[in-house]
Parts: structure tokens; C-alpha cells; sequence
């Protein structure tokens, strides 16, 4: 039984495809692009962004900078790189910020194609042109979650996250785009102009929190195809490079939110995924008193295995430590803390707080 448990890590991730996978597309330099980047107090991340934009393979025909009421120098980081700036004053009533922020840099775009791209992304060179291969082969929507770099040690507190937000989409099994994702992934969305308007854009989501999750099933209801990739090679980016307290607030935002999103079979299978993760520690407690070989030996067996598991599933979505995958138990600890607390905020007390926001849920 433990080993279907731990089966069924391979079977929710059994194929990530990356957009840098897609062979050349001719017209791809054709494609006309408006990058679209909604910013509050985001002057620390900006400045490797624009320089990756500017180092791009593909011409991009505009960058628009929204800046949702920052405090700092996010709105003069954009204008130094001549990005148009658009500057944000209040947040009208029944909307949350970011949406607001993409929905007014959608406005003013002039693109046949739309990039919303989060501040803290970084395009390698090749990443517009990857893109734009997608949209070339593809013809629909692209949702790409950025691999994930970690610099420093308390970022692998973020392992289960990252696997489970990717896994909970559903469409990285044997089916691939046989089945449809719950949504879509929010770091870096691509659509057409027409169909980003066709459903109303953000204004069609305003009021979510799981943005993200949200305008992907409105695509999904309008008949516009969504597809799902991995990053790597083509986007990065660094979460919570602010300290152990940003983890917390940042996962702590939604992450229960979007559960419920998630298709019943998929759901039931990370949970069953990581009852078995659990599985050899509480071996380890039963075989210690009085110590009984065969027990221990099983432990260790298993425990061994789901090293493996989880460090291959990391090494596709982020650079984390392999020791983050050896004491897995510690980070798998406070994915599960986190994610009650979580839903202490949304379920019971409807808010959290995010960007010095406080948002109703």
C-alpha cells in the first residue's frame, strides 16, 4: 500500500514540458508583444528585469510598468529604462491590487499579445523567443511557473510548496493535455489580446485573491485553450527573498485557497502522497521500542526512496538543496503548519495581508 503512496509522486509529475523544448518557429519574430508588469515596492527586483528584457533574442514592441501605489522608487526604476510607467493612485472597492494592476496595463496595450510578468521574474535571453515559440505552436493561452532559484538556506522551506502548486494542476501526468489544468499559473501569463478581453481580463476576476486560478478557468470556460509549462530555461525567479517571515506571509496568502480549485482525484492523491511521506518517520518512532530490525530496515528503505522522489521532483522546478530533500521531514513540517494556518486566515478570519494590503477573502 505505502509503495501506491509513493507511486503516485511519480504519476502527478510525470512529464513537466518547458517551452525552450519547442523546436524553432519561423514567424516567431513576427509576433507582436506587450510585456505587461504590475509593481508595488518593487525597486529590489525591477532592475534584473528590465536588464533581461533588454537582452532578449525577439524584438518586444512595448514595456508597461504599473505601479500600484508604491512607496519606493519602482515608478523611477521603470521610467530609467524607458518602460511606459503607469502610476496607480487608490484601489477602487471590490478589487485586489494585482488584478487592478494587470487590468489597467492591459488597457493601454497595444500588442497583439500579452506577457504579465510579476516583478520578481527574470527572462533568460532566449525567453521571448521560447514564448513565442509556445504561442506559434500552440495557439491558445500559455501559463508558465518560473524555475525557481534559491540563494539562500531558508528558501527551501518552500519544497512542498512548489511541488504541490505544480502538481496540484493536474496536467503533468501520463494524460498530459488530455486534461485540463484547474487554472492557470500567475508569475508569467500569455494570452492574445482578443482573448484577454473576450473574457473581460482582470476585471473579470477582481475581487480573487488566486488570481491566477481564476482568470485560467474564465479562459477555460470561454473555449480558449491553457496550457502549462516549467520555466526552466526560459523564466526565473526568486520567492520571498526577503526573509523566513516573507515565506510565511507569502505562502500563508492563499495557498489553502487554492485546494479547493483542485480536481477531487489530484487532491486525493497529494494527500495520500504525503501521508506516505509520513509513513517511514512513524516507523522509525515504532521499530525504536524495543528496536526491531525489520522495522527499521523498512524505514530506511522507504525513507531512501522518497529522498530520491522528492529531489527529483525539485530539480525540475527549482534549484534546492539536495539536503533540503534529505531532511525532508523539516520542510514537509512546515508546508503543513503553514498551510492550517492559512486556512485559519482565508476560512475563518477572511483576510490576509500582503504588499502592506489587508485583503478580504
Amino acid at each position: 500500500m505505502h509503495a501506491i503512496l509513493w507511486s503516485f509522486g511519480f504519476f502527478m509529475l510525470w512529464k513537466i514540458p518547458r517551452c525552450n523544448e519547442i523546436k524553432d518557429i519561423e514567424n516567431k519574430k513576427n509576433i507582436s508583444i506587450s510585456v505587461i508588469i504590475p509593481a508595488r515596492n518593487e525597486e529590489r527586483n525591477l532592475v534584473k528585469l528590465f536588464n533581461s528584457l533588454n537582452d532578449q533574442t525577439v524584438k518586444i514592441k512595448e514595456v508597461i510598468l504599473i505601479d500600484d501605489n508604491s512607496t519606493d522608487r519602482t515608478s523611477a526604476i521603470g521610467k530609467e529604462y524607458n518602460a511606459s510607467v503607469i502610476s496607480l493612485k487608490s484601489l477602487p472597492k471590490g478589487w485586489v491590487g494585482k488584478s487592478w494592476a494587470c487590468y489597467n496595463g492591459a488597457k493601454a496595450a497595444i500588442g497583439d499579445y500579452f506577457i504579465f510578468l510579476d516583478a520578481d521574474a527574470e527572462l533568460n535571453n532566449k525567453g521571448i523567443e521560447n514564448i513565442s515559440s509556445c504561442l506559434e505552436k500552440y495557439k491558445g493561452v500559455i501559463s508558465i511557473q518560473p524555475y525557481h532559484r534559491i540563494k539562500r538556506i531558508y528558501e527551501n522551506f518552500s519544497l512542498f510548496f512548489n511541488i504541490i502548486l505544480v502538481a496540484g494542476m493536474g496536467v503533468f501526468t501520463p494524460f498530459q493535455t488530455g486534461i485540463k489544468p484547474i487554472g492557470a499559473f500567475g508569475p508569467c501569463l500569455i494570452c492574445r489580446k482578443e482573448d484577454y478581453f473576450k473574457i473581460d481580463g482582470h476585471k473579470s476576476i477582481k475581487g480573487e485573491v488566486i488570481e491566477d486560478i481564476e482568470i485560467g478557468k474564465k479562459f477555460l470556460n470561454a473555449k480558449i485553450p491553457l496550457y502549462c509549462f516549467s520555466g526552466k530555461g526560459t523564466v526565473d525567479f526568486r520567492m520571498y527573498p526577503g526573509g523566513f517571515k516573507e515565506v510565511i506571509k507569502g505562502w500563508s496568502r492563499s495557498f489553502s485557497g487554492g485546494a479547493k480549485s483542485t480536481s477531487i482525484p489530484v487532491l486525493i492523491m497529494v494527500i495520500a502522497w504525503i501521508v506516505g511521506a509520513i509513513f517511514p518517520l512513524n516507523l522509525f518512532v515504532d521499530c525504536m521500542n524495543p528496536f526491531i530490525l525489520n522495522i527499521f530496515l523498512t524505514a530506511i528503505v522507504f525513507y531512501t526512496l522518497f529522498i530520491a522522489q522528492i529531489y527529483w521532483m525539485s530539480y525540475r522546478i527549482g534549484n534546492f538543496s539536495f539536503l533540503a530533500s534529505v531532511l525532508y521531514p523539516i520542510p514537509l513540517a512546515f508546508f503543513i503548519i503553514i498551510f492550517f494556518y492559512s486556512l485559519i486566515l482565508t476560512v475563518f478570519k477572511k483576510r490576509v495581508t500582503w504588499k502592506d494590503r489587508e485583503i478580504r477573502t
